[in-house]
């Protein structure tokens, strides 16, 4: 092995084209049929360029090479303040939590906790990068539906805030490791409220069929109450539920919100449960497309909590927190993953290729359950589309396919593909699939780039692999 080899991606030529497509769009049109996709106050330059958080995106790929994930600090955090915002007005003991699954970056979490945010996390490598990050962990809470042993000691051990417990299993596991400590941690239970809500089946998680929760129907959700309040190293805090991501609606959540609190007077009747703190979760959608119409965020956390504070009163509830858990729509907008064009294939009559360097390796979402996206050249920005093509990754599978049907300019090896609304999933779902070195990551500024992530080398991929010899066995 070579062994400071670096992969592919290294700065590309972006050269000016005479190009002969008419420039249809003007700044203003831009702006206008992007902006619910693009981060915030992205812009095109008098170079015909796409600029985001006031870099340009061609000087950033020279830079740092393709492919290339662009994070808006700004996008960043002006939805975490809207998010604050929505539930204090609705809710002034309310906490918003970052879905850290979204996006597992030290760094993010860095600027959602001075963002006075909490984390959700889902396993222990989580759990590790928001304490190297410095997150407070009274603010972090600890999801997962199949908790390791081990995970839910380090969770003891760090003293997170929250364990939210989705099944009997953990409850039990759980209650023994914090005798074990001579501690009581404090838990939530994660119950299925039976609410379907409308996204893609992989993304509903409150169903009754669902590996989460423990389900309030089957009289799971009632008999694990009983359960965690005779727990001596256990204190039930309150109810967490679950229905889903990438929804629109709102009146899922203000269906969840009732079917659970009215369970939750139910138990304080019965067994004397008194609930003091709520999740209704997360899930809010973004817009990959521009059919897409996500709900303005700070009104829809103002509508939820405002939601629960009312059924809470009428019920005689003593919630005294609510907990909102938004991933996605932190950081999804605050995206773009720039690609370089490769090959362009022609199949006369029937579909034009034109291959990126990269695809299902660090954006799995479009195979996985048919995601959909929006394009556009950063290097040319102001060109109008004339022609459709698919955008194709390089791996070695038929399916690996980013946008089916993109309209764009006519395109050329060498061109500067933006895929807009990358921010949620796509790293945090990436591979190394083909041996393919994971892409950089950087967060942009006020006209300045740090990079969060830097691009894998060939050595990071063999890192964890064993020769069986020093080198080819010869006869």
């Amino acid at each position: 092995m070579d062994g400071g080899a670096a992969p592919p991606g290294a700065p590309a030529p972006y050269a000016e084209r005479g190009q002969k497509e008419t420039h249809v769009e003007t700044s203003e049109r831009l702006a206008a049929t992007w902006s619910a996709i693009l981060p915030l106050g992205a812009e095109r330059n008098g170079e015909g360029h796409l600029v985001v958080g006031g870099c340009d995106c061609v000087a950033l790929a020279r830079e740092y090479g393709t492919p290339l994930y662009v994070y808006d600090e700004g996008t960043i955090r002006a939805r975490c303040r809207e998010y604050v915002a929505g539930m204090r007005a609705a809710y002034p003991d309310g906490l918003v939590i970052f879905a850290a699954k979204a996006l597992g970056s030290p760094a993010i979490f860095q600027i959602v906790a001075e963002e006075g945010l909490g984390l959700d996390v889902v396993s222990g490598g989580e759990l590790y990068a928001a304490r190297r990050a410095g997150v407070p962990l009274e603010r972090v809470y600890f999801h997962g539906n199949n908790k390791s042993p081990a995970e839910l000691a380090e969770a003891l051990d760090a003293g997170v805030g929250r364990v939210v417990v989705d099944n009997f299993y953990e409850l039990r596991l759980l209650n023994e490791l914090a005798q074990q400590r001579g501690v009581r941690q404090r838990i939530l239970l994660r119950v299925g409220p039976g609410v379907e809500a409308h996204t893609h089946d992989y993304r509903k998680t409150g169903i009754l069929d669902s590996k989460f929760s423990l389900p309030i129907q089957t009289g799971d959700a009632e008999r694990a109450v009983q359960e965690a309040l005779a727990a001596p190293g256990l204190e039930l805090m309150g109810l967490h539920a679950h229905i889903g991501s990438q929804i629109f609606e709102l009146e899922p959540y203000a269906e969840t919100v009732r079917i659970v609190l009215r369970f939750a007077a139910e138990m304080q009747a019965r067994h004397g449960l008194r609930v003091q703190e709520f999740s209704p979760g997360g899930g809010w959608g973004i817009a990959y497309t521009e059919a897409d119409d996500p709900p303005a965020y700070g009104e829809a956390a103002a509508m939820v909590g405002g939601t629960v504070r009312a059924e809470a009163a009428r019920l005689g509830l003593p919630i005294a927190r609510i907990t909102l858990e938004p991933g996605r729509s932190i950081v999804g907008q605050a995206g773009v993953a720039l690609y370089t064009v490769g090959a362009i294939k022609d199949i006369p009559g029937v579909r034009r290729y034109a291959a990126v360097d990269g695809g299902m390796a660090d954006n799995i979402r479009p195979a996985l359950y048919g995601a959909e996206y929006r394009a556009l050249l950063a290097n040319r920005a102001d060109a109008g589309p004339i022609e459709r093509v698919t955008l194709a990754g390089k791996y070695c599978e038929s399916g690996d396919v980013l946008i089916r049907d993109a309209d764009l300019p006519a395109l050329q090896a060498g061109d500067l593909v933006a895929l807009p609304a990358s921010g949620a999933y796509n790293l945090a779902m990436a591979s190394n699939y083909n041996l393919a070195p994971k892409p950089a990551a950087v967060l942009v500024a006020d006209g300045q780039a740090r990079v969060i992530r830097r691009r894998q080398t060939y050595d990071d991929l063999l890192r964890e692999e064993c020769l069986l010899y020093s080198g080819l066995q010869r006869d």
